[in-house]
């Protein structure tokens, strides 16, 4: 009896520890597993970016705002060497995701963990993130592991030796010169401070630059025929340079021969021109006056010919107009009033024009008689022809005979 209940306890003991380390490891089980979510349920989500990075593992994180969404489940290379993220968003936070969100991959150091940053953009859609969503990520943020890559990259295409020259050379060349070079670097800042003012205005300056490419753009083909048409200019002076040379000879010796004459008659010269201001002054005051004449001139000419070539003059009786009187009506030279066109250069048909009343004696409304009155000297003339002689009335006032 005592033999059984020995054995019995001996056989416990392994049996509890086992029992103990089993349920050890199932609590530490079931730990990890609730910190890797696996009991939580999750709604699959597809991110198609560029390249994962060189730091993007399995299980980092999807955030929004900074605040985690999500996790990626899984990386898989596409045959086009983009990247295929599928994330494991919690559906607690998918209502509150729109669904035209944007994607990136970023890190919080250069050499840290990537994780997905979500973005929502400035117009969110009311649609929120489904299951099955494809994203697509904008960028990747450049990991330092990249940087190294491409530099061994570049280094692998220099000359060690050509390198080792190129530093000597500016070793050489900087060498001793330190304080050029920060007085140099001092200048140079104190332009940029000068330079920082005109920047607002550069920068107006580089948008009008590209209207005025634009303009030149679009007139390059006439320019282009500019250019092509000096060419054939230049050809043409290369091919005519005898005949150029001996017109430029031929030039050369008029112009002798004009200096000779203009240099020996320059006093003669001299006294024309001072001469011809007078008459050049008038002409200039009356100019308008001699346009209007020019131009009725002109009106005339283009008018169909009288039927009876000459001048018709008609003599007879005048109503509200004064006869002829001597000497008052005698004509009267340099009337003054300036230049009147009175209606010229067209007056029109059946048109007259009024009449200038200048002080030239030859006003015939000056009296303003409102009767009528006989042309006698006209009856006159018409009776009894030409009467030659001074005028009959020894006073010589009123008219002849």
């Amino acid at each position: 009896m005592t033999d059984n209940l020995g054995r019995g306890r001996a056989w416990a003991r392994p049996v509890a520890g086992g029992v103990a380390v089993l349920a050890i490891l199932g609590v530490i089980a079931l730990a990890v597993a609730l910190f890797q979510g696996s009991f939580t349920k999750t709604v699959p989500v597809t991110l198609i970016s560029d390249r994962a990075g060189l730091v993007m593992n399995p299980d980092a994180k999807v955030k929004m705002n900074g605040v985690q969404v999500g996790k990626v489940a899984a990386i898989e290379t596409r045959p086009d060497g983009t990247a295929e993220l599928h994330l494991a968003m919690d559906p607690g936070q998918l209502r509150l995701i729109p669904s035209n969100v944007t994607a990136d991959i970023e890190s919080t150091t250069v050499f840290g963990a990537k994780f997905v940053n979500l973005k929502a953009p400035e117009n969110p859609s009311p649609q929120k993130m489904a299951a099955g969503q494809v994203l697509r990520g904008d960028h990747v943020t450049v990991e330092i592991n990249t940087v190294f890559q491409q530099l061994t990259r570049v280094l692998d295409k220099i000359d060690p030796v050509k390198l080792n020259e190129t530093l000597g050379a500016m070793s050489a060349a900087f060498g001793g010169r330190g304080e050029k070079m920060g007085r140099t670097l001092t200048d140079f800042e104190a332009l940029l401070e000068k330079l920082e003012p005109s920047l607002a205005n550069m920068a107006r300056d580089t948008e009008a630059t590209a209207v005025v490419a634009d303009a030149y753009a679009d007139a390059a083909p006439d320019l282009m025929r500019t250019v092509e048409n000096t060419i054939r200019v230049s050809d043409s002076i290369v091919d005519e340079q005898q005949n150029l040379d001996a017109f430029l000879v031929s030039m050369i010796g008029l112009a002798d021969v004009g200096n000779d004459v203009v240099g020996g008659n320059r006093a003669a010269l001299s006294e024309t021109l001072r001469l011809l201001v007078p008459t050049t002054d008038l002409l200039n005051e009356y100019a308008p006056g001699l346009n209007c004449a020019l131009g009725g001139m002109a009106v005339l000419a283009k008018q169909p010919p009288a039927a009876d070539p000459g001048i018709a003059v008609n003599v007879a009786f005048t109503l509200h107009i004064e006869r002829y009187r001597y000497p008052s009506s005698l004509p009267k030279v340099a009337a003054k009033g300036g230049p009147q066109c009175m209606g010229l250069p067209d007056i029109g048909f059946a048109n007259k024009a009024p009449y200038l009343v200048t002080d030239t004696n030859s006003n015939p409304w000056q009296y303003g008689n409102q009767g009528i009155l006989l042309n006698s000297d006209g009856l006159k003339q018409l009776l009894f022809g030409p009467l030659d002689g001074p005028p009959r009335n020894t006073t010589q006032v009123g008219h002849p005979g």
